[in-house]
């Protein structure tokens, strides 16, 4: 399992695409959180969430997960994936943990990176800056949302391999679908998972309509297990050649 879960981690730091959208996901977050430091005036209370909320990669490793099991199919590489994993099951394991894995990295490095630019702009302007506490828990918890959304996002790519219907389906339930569940019925929408859970995990938005940081974890862990589930028994019975 271990040599499988290198080779999974060695495909996604490996590939453009990989670079390419954790690029644009630290350029995003580190424009953000400038921005806010640099043109708002945040309070002591707001300044945590005003500024160094910015993190994108969540959203990011989550088409990143996609593209990254769709690919197999799209590229006809899953032939030779299997090959050397005749097992699926933990072929799909070893995927889900490295795209867990490259989201919670990446957060990471993301949560340095707006740690430093936020800190400086607030003290040069003289606003209130938060504790080292306050931002360590904040980036925890931001990394724990990425490597869930990357776990889910191979859920999602095992469930449906075609590509362009994955990834649309996504931003159609992240764009339309919660935000109006949310708004309509929010005793539905805090269980959507690509925006209400993850604002409960971070700790963002109305109280009354998001779980707290540990059941919203719970029911993350719910989505990915389902997804897997569903997934792995489609990848059992695929057609290789097809």
């Amino acid at each position: 399992m271990r040599a499988l879960l290198a080779a999974e981690l060695i495909k996604v730091r490996t590939t453009r695409t990989f670079f390419a959208l954790a690029g644009v996901a630290i350029v995003t977050s580190l424009l953000l959180a400038g921005l806010v430091a640099s043109l708002t005036e945040p309070t002591e209370d707001s300044v945590l969430t005003d500024v160094f909320a910015s993190d994108t990669s969540s959203i990011f490793i989550l088409i990143l997960a996609i593209v990254g099991i769709t690919g197999e199919w799209r590229h006809r590489t899953i032939t030779s994936s299997l090959l050397a994993a005749p097992d699926r099951i933990r072929f799909l394991i070893a995927k889900t943990v490295a795209f867990a894995v490259a989201g919670a990295a990446l957060s990471i490095a993301i949560a340095v990176a707006i740690a430093v630019l936020g800190l400086t702009i607030l003290s040069a302007r003289g606003l209130p800056t938060p504790g080292a506490g306050d931002l360590l828990e904040l980036a925890a918890r931001n990394a724990a949302v990425a490597a869930l959304l990357g776990a889910f996002g191979v859920g999602v790519g095992a469930l449906v391999r075609n590509q362009p219907v994955a990834i649309v389906g996504v931003f159609v339930l992240a764009l339309i679908v919660e935000p109006l569940l949310i708004g309509l019925a929010p005793s539905v929408g805090r269980f959507g998972p690509i925006i209400a859970l993850p604002n409960g995990i971070v700790g963002v938005g109305d109280e009354e309509d998001f779980f707290a940081a540990v059941p919203a974890v719970l029911l993350m862990l719910a989505w990915i297990g389902v997804l897997f589930a569903a997934g792995a028994a489609l990848l059992r019975r695929r057609d290789l050649n097809s």
